[in-house]
């Protein structure tokens, strides 16, 4: 069974907003498939989370010692299902996606930011992550093994004659003109039943009735030799009135939140990389306009949303080697040199895990969300907020350069041997480095 919470934690019982993810877990007694901090008030901390009943493989042990040099990684984080203005809709962050990869040797993203149905642009260096793996890199308990290719398997939902015939079409297309490896498919002996959900913050979410149907599924693949697995499903319950504004651009892709939950279910069940995908795109909507928003209309212009997953999935990364597998590169927690999140939704585990290894957070502004946990309301002093994206590609080159943010940015504090009741290490410290901006400017 799938459950969706709302609970809320007193401020008081967490020590340090580090400490925030063990005090979750300790709260939940069911697997944690996924959580966030949704609101943040003056004495309370409200969490929405999504458990699952059944058990979920564990993982072995943290990989914090371990250590691959010489490659930095770049975590971008755009949150599913609440309303991001930049990557909420269909594969629209993938223009600042690809920007942010510009500034590192590798940009790990969850498969929403950039899956837009037919379409998809990933450069080279573009790491297509599912959001589980994502959280567990930033807690330091998993590597990923970037492979040169994937050997993809697909379940495919029961649905009509005429529905497969479209889902065929797709995959003879990549496999054509992309070269993906779809090694086998499974159409499955009953529904799926994927369900769309509307959280009390109004971020989306979901629940699946047939949890065993997804199961059964991927172990006859996995029998197969698959290393990968896409899903396409009949998603139900999607809100009309929300898809209306979803093409009008005012609302969040109401898909979003049941594809992570499924996605999220197979990797921690399996250990795989996973991603689903819509079976047909929804289009028999009372639509405002005939010429959807921009940001959408990817999906608008495609009859499934599953080309983009199973070409995302070709070289998705592993959790570990496998003996028939090539590995061209391996990442973990000491190689990520920053995570990128919108500056309104702070309150995801790998935010709050980079907070808890010292890795720099960046904060978008532009990227709005109908969220408010931003590093004002959760205390976060090392939190580097920037306007745009473009601006946190030239924070990320300066990371990477290893340049003091302060010696570029004016006034410029100047280091003097007689300066009274002053430090050296006072003056490296960025919050009293301001204080003294702000004495010189109204001195």
């Amino acid at each position: 069974m799938i459950n969706n919470r709302v609970f809320s934690i007193q401020k008081s019982e967490v020590p340090t907003v580090a400490d925030l993810p063990e005090v979750i877990q300790g709260l939940v007694k069911h697997e944690l498939l996924r959580w966030n901090v949704s609101k943040v008030s003056e004495e309370t901390l409200t969490v929405e989370a999504t458990t699952y009943d059944g058990e979920l493989l564990p993982f072995d042990t943290h990989v914090i010692n371990q250590y691959y040099p010489g490659r930095s990684a770049v975590v971008s984080i755009i949150p599913t299902g609440v309303g991001c203005d930049i990557g909420g809709y269909a594969g629209d962050a993938a223009p600042v996606t690809n920007l942010l990869a510009a500034a590192a040797d590798y940009l790990i993203t969850n498969p929403n930011a950039v899956n837009a149905s037919n379409f998809i642009n990933l450069d080279s260096n573009v790491i297509y992550t599912e959001g589980s793996l994502i959280d567990m890199l930033c807690m330091g308990q998993i590597n990923l093994h970037l492979p040169y290719t994937n050997r993809v398997g697909l379940i495919i939902e029961e649905s009509s004659a005429k529905n497969l015939d479209v889902v065929f079409n797709i995959i003879n297309t990549v496999r054509a003109v992309h070269g993906v490896n779809i090694q086998d498919y499974v159409i499955t002996e009953g529904r799926i039943g994927s369900r769309c959900v509307r959280n009390e913050s109004g971020a989306f979410v979901g629940t699946i009735d047939n949890p065993d149907v997804l199961f059964r599924a991927c172990e006859q693949l996995l029998a197969k030799g698959v290393n990968a697995i896409g899903v396409t499903t009949n998603v139900q319950d999607l809100p009309p009135d929300a898809y209306v504004d979803h093409f009008a651009g005012r609302c969040p892709n109401p898909v979003g939140g049941v594809e992570a939950v499924i996605s999220h279910l197979i990797t921690r069940t399996y250990h795989v990389p996973a991603a689903h995908a819509p079976f047909i795109n929804l289009k028999q909507l009372d639509l405002e306009q005939s010429i959807v928003d921009a940001r959408g209309a990817g999906e608008m212009a495609s009859a499934s949303g599953l080309a983009c997953v199973l070409i995302g999935l070709r070289q998705s990364p592993q959790i570990r080697s496998h003996p028939s597998s090539r590995i061209a590169d391996v990442l973990n927690i000491n190689n990520i040199s920053a995570v990128v999140a919108p500056a309104s939704c702070l309150g995801g585990i790998p935010v709050l895990y980079a907070l808890k290894h010292n890795i720099p957070i960046i904060a978008v502004r532009e990227n709005q969300t109908i969220l408010d946990v931003t590093s004002a309301n959760l205390h976060l002093e090392s939190v580097i907020e920037v306007a745009n994206y473009a601006e946190a590609a030239g924070i990320l080159l300066a990371l990477r350069k290893g340049i003091n943010l302060e010696t570029i940015r004016r006034p410029l504090v100047t280091l003097r041997h007689d300066t009274e009741d002053v430090t050296f290490s006072d003056l490296l410290t960025p919050k009293k480095a301001q204080e003294l901006v702000l004495v010189a400017a109204n001195s």
